[in-house]
Parts: C-alpha cells; sequence; structure tokens
C-alpha cells in the first residue's frame, strides 16, 4: 500500500494510490498546531508500505524562512512513519538541495496529468489558493510559489480561506458603492455557503468570529464587513455581497485561465480541487473543454489530488 501525504499550512492530506483512502484533515501549522500526532495517527490507520510526500506548509509564517520549515515537516514525517519516506521536489523525487521540496505539490499533479491526460491548463482551487499549470508537452510553470504568482500561475484565492477583503475593495448595495472593511470578518467560505454552493459539513475551517457554520451565521459575517448588523442592512444585502464576492472571484479564474490559454495556446482545461465546480464555470464561460478529475478518479481522490498524484507517481515511477 503506497501512500501519498500533502502537508499543507492550513490541511494535510492523504490518499493512497489506489484512491481507497483518502482524508483531509484541518492542521492549522500557523498556529503552531503538533503535526506529529496526526501523522502518527495516519501511520496507524493506513498502515502504508511506502509512504510519497509534497508539501506547501513551510510558507506558514510560524517559520523564519521556508527552510525552516520544510526541515521542520520533514522531521515530522519521518519521526511519525517507519516505512520508507521519499519526498518529491519540483523535479521529482531526486533533489539534492532541501529547498527543492518548497511548494512541489502542484509539479506532482501535473506531471500525472501531463502523463494521463496531456496538454491542457491544470486547475487546482483547494482552500486556500488556486494553482494555474500549463502543459505542453509537460509543464510549463515557473518552479517557486513566488514566480508562479509573478506569473499569474498562482492565484491567493481560495474556496473557503480568503478573506473577503482580500477579494473586493467595495460593494454595490441599495445603487450606493460602499468600502469593505479591511478586517478578518468574513471569508469565501461564508459566500459560498450563504449562496448554497457548499454545506455546512463542506465549511470545513475556522469562522472567522469562531461562531457558526450555518447560513444565518455567515450572513452575519458578510454584513459585518460592511460594518453593519444583518439587521440593519437585511439578509438579501448580505447575499449581495456574497454574489459580488463569487463574482469576483470566478473574473479572477477566467482571466487566469484566459491569458495561459492564449499564451500557451491550450483549449483544454482540467479541473481538481474543492473548488472544481468554479474552475468548470470558468471554463465554460470561455467555452474551453473542461474535464473533471471528479469524474475520472471521483471526488474524494479530486479534492486530495496532490497527495493521490505523489502516491501514483511513487508506484509508476519510483526513481523520477
Amino acid at each position: 500500500m503506497i501512500l501519498g501525504l500533502d502537508v499543507g499550512g492550513a490541511n494535510t492530506k492523504v490518499a493512497s494510490s489506489d484512491g481507497k483512502f483518502t482524508s483531509i484533515e484541518y492542521m492549522p501549522l500557523w498556529k503552531e498546531a503538533s503535526l506529529e500526532p496526526l501523522l502518527r495517527q495516519i501511520s496507524r490507520e493506513a498502515g502504508p508500505e511506502a509512504l510519497a510526500v509534497v508539501m506547501t506548509g513551510e510558507l506558514a509564517d510560524c517559520f523564519s524562512n521556508k527552510r525552516t520549515g520544510i526541515a521542520h515537516i520533514k522531521d515530522a514525517v519521518e519521526r511519525a512513519f517507519s516505512c520508507p519516506v521519499s519526498f518529491w521536489g519540483v523535479e521529482g523525487f531526486r533533489w539534492e538541495d532541501i529547498g527543492d521540496l518548497a511548494a512541489a505539490n502542484w509539479s506532482a499533479s501535473a506531471r500525472l496529468v501531463s502523463e494521463e491526460i496531456g496538454d491542457c491548463i491544470f486547475v487546482d482551487m483547494g482552500s486556500t489558493t488556486t494553482d494555474l499549470i500549463p502543459l505542453k508537452n509537460g509543464p510549463k510553470a515557473a518552479r517557486t510559489d513566488f514566480e508562479r504568482l509573478a506569473r499569474g500561475e498562482l492565484i491567493y484565492a481560495g474556496l473557503l480561506r480568503t478573506n473577503l477583503a482580500a477579494l473586493l475593495r467595495s460593494v454595490e448595495i441599495e445603487g450606493r458603492c460602499v468600502p469593505l472593511s479591511s478586517e478578518l470578518f468574513a471569508i469565501t467560505a461564508d459566500a459560498h455557503l450563504a449562496l448554497g454552493g457548499i454545506t455546512e459539513i463542506e465549511y470545513a475551517v475556522e469562522a472567522p468570529d469562531g461562531g457558526g457554520k450555518d447560513r444565518l451565521s455567515a450572513k452575519r459575517r458578510l454584513a459585518r464587513t460592511v460594518c453593519a448588523d444583518l439587521e440593519e442592512i437585511g439578509s438579501d444585502a448580505a447575499v449581495k455581497i456574497a454574489r459580488q464576492a463569487k463574482f469576483r472571484q470566478e473574473k479572477l479564474l477566467t482571466d487566469g485561465i484566459r491569458r495561459l490559454a492564449v499564451q500557451h495556446g491550450l483549449d483544454l482545461v482540467v479541473a481538481a480541487g474543492i473548488g472544481e465546480e468554479l474552475i468548470a464555470e470558468a471554463a465554460r464561460d470561455l467555452d474551453l473543454e473542461c474535464v473533471r478529475l471528479s469524474e475520472m478518479y471521483g471526488k474524494s481522490v479530486s479534492d486530495v489530488f496532490p497527495a493521490y498524484a505523489v502516491a501514483r507517481l511513487l508506484e509508476i515511477e519510483p526513481w523520477s
């Protein structure tokens, strides 16, 4: 049994190479959450014969720099698992510098999609970020998060954790343009929950106010973004804020996909992650063909695709 592990700053994701075992665990590393006990639990439950690892959690600001974060995560993994462990870097399992392990989860996903589907724009939206990876005879993305961010191959907006104030400078309410407070009053999970795009169970992160994950609580938080109570502006206005947040997120996606499609001459989008539906909507808006990985591998695998991809790669090309 080969297990894939994707250690992020907010979530730790797991998948077996056959896709039968998958899991997402909320583990906020920036709060100095104890990673090793969770990893030991995963090791006991899955009992893998081999483990393949990717990570993005080294960027969490509890670490003084990325190399410190990589070393912390790597040590925790190696202590928690007794089986052979292979770490995937941006160029594969063969790496010489520990810095090559930084934010390499997209690389594993892109390699597998390139081999099993071919040329496309691979788009993976998680809770926090969205990867847009052009594949044309292999991945054409930059190696680091900094370079991918600069080139539009990384959008720092996800389905759940993004501060609405980072998406919207203002909203239109009753014919007036109202600036958003720059406080962390509401996140994209509140917008999508208020619109019925996710369920209460799928609101799998902490609410900004530590409160409920029901639609009424989400609307209250949305109202707070314009320094109001829900009773003050009404439920319809809160939903209108949510719609504008979703529209802005969709525009970021469509603009990013359009730019890469033109730049690389690609007309196929491959969608993965918990934000797969938003990606598919963006592809439709651009009249591009879209393949959903949930339809190929199942939703649970799509939601944790980097973990699944690195497990598969260890199984089929262990010396890459």
